[in-house]
């Protein structure tokens, strides 16, 4: 045990013994048996995280009743808002959820309520500054991507009102964040259900209208989005600040520690994700220069039932960040590893059954969005190329979450470098050599397998555990 807990700071170490008033939760992530106590953390997570992703497909289906331009305009958007998502909810999320995890298993009560604020104040922070990108300088990275014409309209129209209120995203994750990292999964949960309820109907309402409500087309789309993220950023914070939650808001002096406690973790997953939305940026950019806005549809709309793993992958690993940085926090790395483990498994079988799935019946997915011959050709060639390889994808995103919770991300880090150098280079080389997207997805396949395999690998060798050099 020595070997292990050697790798971290002595100051966040603790044992269950060094905290008579622990709470029953933190007392399960401790000592509650692994793969039960993932699961019970993990279902509902997952479900409602499916949930919130099936209504951005929901959405999607509207959208494409307004003909290919809008669908692909959509596809252009996607990245940067999935990307949003991702880190706001993943990566400085995470980096919340492990600060306020390893304090609550160290025992340190005051500081995980000291870092509720802290979060806040660096996600309104980096929201702004996301929706300033996205306002100044959406025409050119769109234009970038592939965008023209009017997909390249029908793609303004849509992101100019979801970056807008970019913001709200970034708080709604501020405050999931911190009640996930105490290990209550459940009313994030509840909270999203309220979401989706909302926005279930009320995107095609204000998409095509009814009665005195007008007809806003693809931006009443993400007006709906706007919405429902407000309203349930406003079930969140009224959750915590009625006392209910095991952390709570306190106004207090802003101290630099905090900051650093959070950014350590989020702003090296920050990075990852960055890494991920641009290799699917990337790659769109590129299907888009080889063959026009219809494969870019296509190819958009296989991609998404990828960004469909992440919020599913999410679901479990919200749960590890919460699980292994308790149990680093009080001392029990080799614990904490056992979860890491058991929960990259768990996420290799469900993202393993989604992708061959895909790739067996392509057009029962594609399908469901339009019938342009062009469209599904390609994005049929993408899920059966790509779609085999998704268990990897799967596998290397639950180890990512798993490594926030140990606060140890290069080897996640120089994966996701891996995979995007794989993917853009090898996709490009492949359409330069052949000019067939079937072989470039090939190379998308490869990089996937590429990353799950060596974030494995380095996680089940003991890498968060060895002494940096010098």
């Amino acid at each position: 045990m020595s070997a292990l807990t050697g790798a971290f700071p002595a100051a966040a170490i603790a044992t269950s013994s060094d905290a008579p008033s622990m709470s029953p939760r933190t007392r399960l992530l401790l000592h509650g048996p692994i793969l039960p106590t993932l699961v019970r953390l993990a279902w509902p997570n997952m479900l409602v995280m499916l949930a919130q992703a099936s209504t951005g497909l929901i959405e999607t289906w509207w959208v494409s009743h307004l003909g290919t331009d809008a669908l692909a305009g959509m596809a252009l958007v996607f990245p940067g808002f999935m990307m949003m998502q991702m880190l706001s909810g993943g990566a400085v999320g995470g980096g919340i959820s492990s600060a306020i995890a390893r304090a609550l298993g160290s025992g340190r009560r005051g500081d995980a309520d000291a870092l509720v604020l802290h979060a806040l104040v660096i996600n309104v922070v980096l929201g702004l500054i996301a929706s300033a990108v996205f306002l100044l300088f959406g025409a050119r990275i769109y234009s970038l991507m592939g965008g023209q014409g009017g997909s390249l309209e029908a793609a303004l129209r849509y992101s100019n009102v979801v970056f807008g209120a970019n913001v709200l995203v970034w708080v709604l994750n501020a405050l999931a964040s911190t009640i996930r990292g105490t290990g209550n999964m459940l009313v994030p949960s509840l909270a999203i259900c309220v979401g989706v309820v909302i926005l279930v109907p009320l995107s095609p309402l204000l998409i095509f209208g009814l009665g005195p409500v007008p007809a806003l087309g693809i931006a009443g789309g993400g007006v709906a989005v706007v919405v429902s993220t407000a309203l349930t950023a406003a079930v969140l914070a009224a959750y915590i600040l009625a006392g209910r939650s095991l952390v709570r808001l306190r106004w207090a002096r802003l101290q630099r520690p905090m900051f650093t406690d959070i950014l350590r973790v989020g702003g090296v997953a920050t990075v990852s994700t960055l890494q991920t939305s641009l290799t699917v940026a990337l790659t769109t950019a590129l299907v888009g220069a080889a063959a026009g806005p219809d494969a870019v549809a296509g190819y958009g709309t296989g991609a998404r039932l990828e960004y469909l793993l992440i919020p599913l992958v999410f679901g479990l690993g919200a749960p590890l960040v919460a699980l292994v940085g308790t149990n680093i926090g009080a001392g029990q790395p080799a614990r904490a590893l056992r979860i890491a483990l058991t929960g990259g498994t768990l996420a290799f079988v469900v993202t393993e059954a989604v992708g061959l799935a895909a790739a067996i019946w392509p057009y029962a997915w594609l399908g469901l969005f339009a019938r342009d011959p062009r469209m599904l050709e390609t994005g049929a060639a993408y899920l059966r190329a790509v779609g085999p390889a998704y268990g990897f994808f799967g596998l290397g995103l639950s180890l990512y979450f798993a490594s926030q919770g140990a606060g140890r991300l290069l080897w996640p880090l120089l994966a996701g470098f891996l995979r995007l150098g794989i993917a853009v280079g090898g996709g490009w080389l492949a359409l330069r050599l052949t000019g067939s997207l079937g072989w470039a997805f090939v190379a998308l396949a490869v990089a996937l397998v590429c990353y799950g395999a060596t974030v494995a690998a380095a996680v089940a060798s003991g890498a968060w555990f060895r002494q940096p050099s010098g």
